[in-house]
């Protein structure tokens, strides 16, 4: 049977969707046309559909049952292919044949019981084994963890809510084999172990100056850089100590004679050759060796000296440093000064390769620098070694605090895990209690299958649907076998021609419902015809009069007492209807019985475009359709439109239909001339709203209007003298103004 339904994110079912909970042997479901009905019975049908992907069916013991459905798809399936499969039943089984698959069908009804039985004893201690659990829970947080929060919660990260807590603290009883440690002890080492860690901190980089040193003490610095002093123009230019100068005058020598500082005709090849010969090969080098030597020293000093000050800069910035910033910023600054001097010696020896320099040597300052660095990086490398220490030392307190917490605790650990273990024992046991009896149930089910399969026949169904529509009427057609397939029937006029074409839309639903109910009693398949089933559905009166609806009222009836006594194979019936006198007929039983504990009744609504429900247990809340209209204009269900239609209907009916009363005599009640007028306002906006489809301005400021004359339709019961009566239908209290 169907426990429960919850549909949403389709059609008119939004992500909050409904459920249709408690659902019993018979329920009736009433709901005006496009409130989500049919959508219901879809599901039902075929809830494997990815449409229906976020609905949920809940079936008793968790074994679905057969359904059978009538709707529209219903309709259109059997009875728009030209041919129906036929029906089979019993009808042709002995009487021996019949015995023996009625007592299977007990047993199998039996064990059913059983399985549901098993299922909620299965479900009863799964949930009292979480109650137990959670009981626990929670005194566990109670008992241990706020118990102990201030003083080690940093022992407790990770595990700082109330279910992750519970199987931290099980999970340490039983692994944890830590020496167990005095409360003092662990209070006093977790004062100093829980404070500030330390963090592991990163080496210097160490620099390396042995090129700038080794360019420092080159001897080409020291060495006067002159010509060769064979040549005859040696003595002059030496005398005069003009080598410097006349290297650099080399630079402006033209192609002629004339000398670029006199501006005389002097410079003739001689001079040019003893020009040459005096500045050799060996100037040219060791002028070249002291640029490209000098190049070099700058851009070591210069790149040093950025490692430094990038050094400085971060050591500064760190309060964990290890680095002596004083000293190391007084010998930064001081070799930043020499190098400074250095380059502009060289940049004179460059300029004066004659010239003897004596460069600043930066190793002393370098080495106390390195030293520096040396000294901070020993002490780091101890910083980190405590470090490493400290996170052994905390992981060990950590331990330590658990196992503790755990002894503390024993005793109530060990009755917890004593009681969890019968728990899942028992769970263990009824989980295979539970699927042996399934598995016996499908067995048991798969042999009524197979004894079906040899004792049935169509022919009964065929005949029980001819006699039914003989009795109600019908007589100008009939069901007949098909020429053309095996177990296949067509419907046929008088005189002899198929009929399916022909039929009248009411007669087409009449017969698809008498074949519905045949396939209720029986199924399309042999083996199937003595499962249990339910049936839906979807109102079933479309098109047809008011003999014929009684006529359906009083089959469906019939199978309703059926369902109530449990014989039968169909154990259950969800009926949908829009149809408020086909609903009132159905659903009366008797007189004395108007409330049935297998009874359940519900109002499906839809309301900008979202479909609720409302239940209403085992009271019907259909009692006329007079009243129906007053419950749905109480709860202002649907649009403006449909809501004037409503005040129309009520007016017509109590006032016009019953009353005599027309327009005229309403209005004439009010004694003013603005009272009057809202009231002809009231009644044109009924008749008009009733009976045709507003233009956009009036759909506009329809919604603003709606409150407006739901006083004006109050009023007028009020002038007409019967405030009674609309107090009573409105379920309002009487009061002085009314």
């Amino acid at each position: 049977m169907l426990e429960s339904i919850h549909i949403k994110e389709i059609a008119t079912y939004d992500e909050a969707g409904i459920q249709i909970t408690d659902l019993k042997k018979v329920n009736f479901v009433y709901g005006t046309n496009g409130s989500g009905k049919t959508t219901i019975t879809k599901l039902i049908d075929k809830p494997t559909e990815p449409l229906f992907t976020n609905c949920t069916l809940v079936w008793e013991g968790g074994l679905p049952t057969k359904a059978l459905v009538y709707n529209k798809d219903f309709k259109e399936a059997n009875f728009g292919k030209g041919n129906f499969d036929g029906v089979f039943t019993l009808g042709q089984a002995t009487k021996e044949e019949i015995e023996v698959i009625k007592k299977m069908q007990i047993d199998l009804a039996v064990l059913k019981d059983n399985v549901i039985k098993k299922k909620k004893s299965l479900e009863k201690v799964t949930a009292d084994k979480i109650e137990f659990e959670n009981e626990y829970r929670d005194n566990a947080w109670v008992d241990i963890y706020k118990k102990y929060e201030i003083e080690f919660k940093e022992a407790f990260r990770g595990v700082m809510q109330k279910e992750s807590f519970k199987a931290k603290i099980l999970d340490e009883f039983k692994n944890n084999n830590t020496a167990i440690k005095s409360y003092e002890e662990l209070k006093l080492k977790a004062e100093t172990i829980f404070g500030t860690p330390p963090t592991e901190l990163q080496s210097l980089t160490a620099i390396d100056f042995v090129r700038i040193l080794k360019i420092e003490e080159d001897a080409i610095w020291k060495k006067t850089i002159i010509g060769k002093s064979d040549v005859e123009i040696a003595k002059l230019i030496q005398k005069l100590n003009l080598n410097d100068w006349v290297n650099e005058g080399r630079n402006f020598l033209q192609e002629d004679k004339t000398c670029p500082f006199c501006q005389q005709e002097t410079i003739n090849t001689n001079f040019r050759k003893q020009l040459e010969n005096y500045f050799d090969e060996t100037f040219t080098t060791d002028t070249e060796l002291v640029k490209v030597s000098s190049e070099e020293y700058n851009r070591l000093a210069l790149n040093l000296t950025n490692i430094l000050l990038q050094i400085e800069k971060a050591e500064k910035s760190n309060s964990a440093t290890k680095l002596n910033i004083e000293a190391f910023s007084a010998y930064l600054k001081t070799v930043s000064s020499q190098f400074i001097s250095n380059k502009e010696l060289l940049n004179n020896k460059i300029k004066e390769p004659s010239r003897s320099i004596h460069l600043i040597s930066v190793k002393e300052q370098l080495e106390n620098i390195q030293q520096i660095i040396t000294d901070a990086n020993a002490e780091i490398v101890a910083h980190n070694l405590i470090v490493t220490k400290y996170t052994t030392e905390r992981a060990d307190l950590i331990m330590a605090i658990w196992k503790y917490l755990a002894e503390e605790n024993k005793t109530k650990i060990q009755n917890f895990n004593k009681k969890a273990s019968g728990f899942q024992r028992g769970i263990s046991a009824l989980s295979k209690q539970y699927q042996d009896l399934q598995n016996e149930y499908l067995n048991l089910d798969k042999k009524i299958k197979e004894a079906n399969k040899n004792v049935t026949s169509v022919q009964p169904s065929v005949d029980e649907i001819n006699k039914t529509l003989q009795f109600y009427g019908f007589t100008n057609f009939k069901i007949v076998p098909s020429t053309i397939a095996n177990n296949q029937y067509q419907i046929q006029r008088e005189n002899g021609t198929i009929a399916e074409s022909t039929l009248s839309e009411g007669e087409v639903t009449f017969i698809t419902f008498l074949y519905f109910l045949q396939l209720a009693k029986g199924s399309t398949k042999q083996e199937t015809i003595t499962e249990e089933r339910i049936l839906v559905v979807d109102d079933p009166i479309s098109s047809l009069d008011s003999n014929v609806l009684f006529v359906v009222s009083s089959l469906l009836k019939e199978i309703i007492k059926a369902i109530k006594k449990d014989e039968g194979d169909i154990k259950q019936l969800i009926l949908l209807t829009h149809n408020v006198y086909f609903h009132k007929e159905v659903s009366f039983i008797d007189g004395r019985t108007p409330e049935n504990g297998d009874t359940f009744y519900w109002i499906l609504r839809r309301k900008y475009n979202v479909s609720s429900i409302q239940p209403f247990g085992m009271k019907n809340p259909i009692h006329s359709s007079y009243e129906l209209l007053w419950q749905e204009l109480k709860n202002k269900n649907g649009s403006g439109i449909t809501i004037q239609n409503t005040m129309r209907r009520i007016i017509e009916n109590y006032f016009k239909l019953l009353g005599k009363y027309g327009d005229d005599d309403l209005i004439s009640k009010f004694s003013t001339l603005p009272d009057q007028e809202i009231c002809r306002s009231l009644i044109c906006w009924i008749n008009d709203g009733s009976h045709s489809i507003p233009d956009d301005l009036y759909v506009e400021h329809l919604e603003t209007t709606i409150d407006k004359y739901f006083d004006v339709f109050k009023n007028i019961f009020t002038q007409m003298g019967h405030p009674e009566h609309y107090n009573m239908m409105m379920g309002e209290t009487a009061n002085a103004n009314v």
